[in-house]
């Protein structure tokens, strides 16, 4: 469309220009004594443009001609800068190719090529963020080099350009470099310099993948088990680990936190800061609940702690593995001995549990513990028998075999009492 407008309007110019200069019988006169000069006012009109195009190439000419310097410096300039680029393109190559010798040579070259043209009076737009980056690639080489103080250099003068700068370029290269620093000092193990590092970082960049495993790795390094597993859950929540990895390893540090409690008010305070469904995990409850009777704590509470865990295990039978199941036994056990008052809510439960899976061997053995408490002799005897005899875990095994003995030697049957002792010991031999 556009093409034929302009075709339209190009014919309607030769139309008028045909028109005009076909009928035009008009003359310039020009005196110029003693001489008369008579022209067409046709050909004036075609020597004036004439004249103005010659003139205006002769302009364009000169003008050129008079640029000549201005352009070849320029050239120049943009040579210089293209070398630069390219020394810093070739240092990020051989810095990723593990070339670390010839990364730090190229990083100092294109430093040298922005160095030449600043003192050529060819200011970079992006001078700083070129230098910082060159830098940092020296940095980085030096770090792989073990050369420290080349390294420390090279961070410092990254973090100098940067320092008060405005601009979102200038930033982000400022919290890359304290993110590499605090890497560098976690690779030497020194925690509290990583810490820092991270520390310095906007909070924004405290939040960040990257910053949360450095994080991670120092707190864990330094046996801080409580700020490893917020770190971790905040890990979890962004999916920076598969849900199965982030599960075990959220489990470990909780496990950690609950082992290292040494006392009753630590515990409680471990046990209430887990969320819901970390109290619902069975390890966790098991080991939280063992280590309260380890302190001395409430066999009640203990057995309170058990209970989500109990239920989940009885409506699904699948839901604990058999070491699971064989420490929930021995947890329970130990609970409900430490505090006999939390036997009679316990017994209706585990003689139901039991009724429902009658071959679970555990089960038997946990019933029959539980009505040797209650004094149900003949009862104990016959749950616990039928235990000792289908248990597969050593240590359950021989605390049935122990209790047998406890009750054959409470009716006075010696014989009976001896040979259960003597079980007891080659389970465990």
């Amino acid at each position: 469309m556009r093409a034929a407008l302009w075709l339209l309007a190009l014919f309607a110019v030769a139309v008028a220009t045909a028109l005009f200069a076909g009928n035009n019988q008009s003359t310039l006169t020009l005196f110029w004594p003693p001489h008369r000069i008579d022209l067409s006012l046709n050909l004036v009109l075609m020597a004036l443009v004439a004249a103005f195009v010659v003139l205006h190439l002769a302009l364009r000419a000169l003008s050129a001609l008079f640029e000549m310097p201005v352009q070849a410096r320029r050239w120049r300039a943009q040579q210089k800068e293209r070398a630069a680029h390219t020394a810093l393109l070739d240092a990020l190559g051989h810095l990723l190719s593990g070339r670390f010798i010839r990364a730090r040579k190229a990083a100092m070259a294109a430093l040298a090529r922005e160095k030449a043209l600043d003192t050529a009076g060819e200011r970079l737009s992006h001078a700083a963020q070129l230098r910082t980056i060159a830098h940092l690639v020296a940095a980085e080489s030096a770090q792989a080099l073990q050369d420290r103080a080349s390294r420390d250099g090279h961070l410092q003068r990254a973090l100098e350009l940067t320092q008060g700068r405005s601009g979102a370029a200038l930033q982000e290269i400022r919290e890359g470099a304290q993110l590499r620093a605090a890497r560098w000092a976690l690779d030497e193990r020194d925690v509290q310099a990583s810490l820092g590092w991270l520390e310095a970082l906007p909070g924004g960049a405290q939040r960040r993948t990257v910053a949360l495993r450095i994080r991670l790795k120092a707190a864990r390094l330094a046996r801080q088990t409580s700020i490893a597993l917020e770190t971790a859950r905040l890990l979890a929540k962004h999916r920076a680990f598969s849900p199965e990895a982030a599960q075990s390893l959220v489990r470990g540090l909780m496990g950690d936190l609950i082992q290292g409690a040494h006392d009753l008010a630590q515990l409680q305070r471990v046990w209430n800061g887990l969320d819901a469904s970390e109290r619902l995990m069975p390890d966790i409850a098991i080991q939280a609940a063992r280590r309260l009777l380890e302190v001395n704590g409430d066999g009640a509470l203990a057995c309170a702690w058990l209970l989500p865990v109990w239920e989940a295990a009885m409506e699904q039978p699948g839901a604990l593995n058999d070491v699971q199941r064989v420490r929930l036994v021995r947890t329970l056990e130990d609970g409900l001995a430490a505090d006999t008052s939390a036997e009679r809510g316990w017994l209706a439960r585990i003689e139901l549990a039991q009724q429902r899976h009658p071959r679970d061997t555990g089960l038997q053995y946990l019933a029959g513990k539980a009505c040797m408490n209650r004094q149900l002799w003949g009862k104990a005897q016959q749950l616990l028998a039928q235990a000792a005899a289908g248990l597969q875990d050593p240590e359950l095994r021989a605390r049935a075999w122990r209790a047998l003995a406890e009750l054959a030697e409470q009716r006075g049957d010696a014989d009976g009492a001896a040979q259960a002792w003597k079980a007891a010991a080659l389970v465990l031999k």
